[in-house]
């Protein structure tokens, strides 16, 4: 599976994020060893010749903490023995993905209309309408969005490249790269950060009881 060259015009921030998640994010390293299970509602198809499996009807693949949803998965074995997923989502019902980082309460999480995922290179590619996130328990760390987004969970590394896109209006990304930084937990810029928010709330103010004469 061949990388997606980053856009010139959003190199700047595409390698920022690249950065910031490759120097923290470390997934389930058992992950790698577990073996790929598949459901579906609908009845699949499988082609012993050609090593192919197909499944239909809300989709979910685990492989350890992974978790991939669809509409529409196809799965081939290759001669070695490894597999390849194609997991396609539907009208509005785009497909996802999530995986637990290694010993912490944080997880990747994304989504696209089309997933591919590499079991021997152990990547991950986001196709056409691609989000991509680091959650730290129910809150966004850092955010990258653009047409095409790879993850090799070998060397820890995101890439992302724009394209044609879809509309905005509609949900797309426009063709663009859009990436939403913040600053790694337990530094002092995410303290920084984390007291300038507490401080921007609006405080609450007292009010007469009830009764009480004004």
């Amino acid at each position: 599976m061949s990388r997606t060259p980053f856009l010139p015009l959003s190199t700047l921030a595409a390698a920022a994020l690249a950065a910031s998640l490759a120097s923290s994010v470390h997934a389930e390293k058992a992950d790698r060893a577990k073996p790929l299970n598949v459901a579906a509602d609908r009845q699949g198809t499988l082609d012993l010749l050609k090593q192919v499996v197909v499944f239909g009807g809300n989709v979910i693949i685990t492989k350890g903490s992974i978790v991939i949803k669809a509409d529409r998965v196809e799965v081939r074995e290759t001669p070695d023995g490894y597999r390849t997923a194609v997991a396609i989502g539907a009208a509005g019902r785009p497909a996802t993905f999530r995986q637990k980082r290694d010993g912490i309460d944080e997880y990747i999480d994304g989504q696209a209309d089309r997933l591919e995922y590499d079991e021997k290179g152990d990547v991950i590619r986001f196709v056409n309408n691609a989000v991509v996130r680091r959650l730290r328990g129910a809150s966004t760390g850092d955010e990258i969005t653009g047409s095409v987004i790879t993850y090799d969970n070998t060397t820890e590394v995101f890439s992302v490249s724009g394209g044609a896109g879809a509309d905005p209006a509609a949900g797309g990304t426009g063709g663009r790269v859009r990436a939403v930084l913040t600053p790694r937990e337990g530094t002092p810029a995410a303290m920084a950060a984390a007291q300038a928010a507490s401080q921007a709330e609006p405080q609450l103010k007292s009010s007469p009881a009830l009764g009480a004469k004004q």
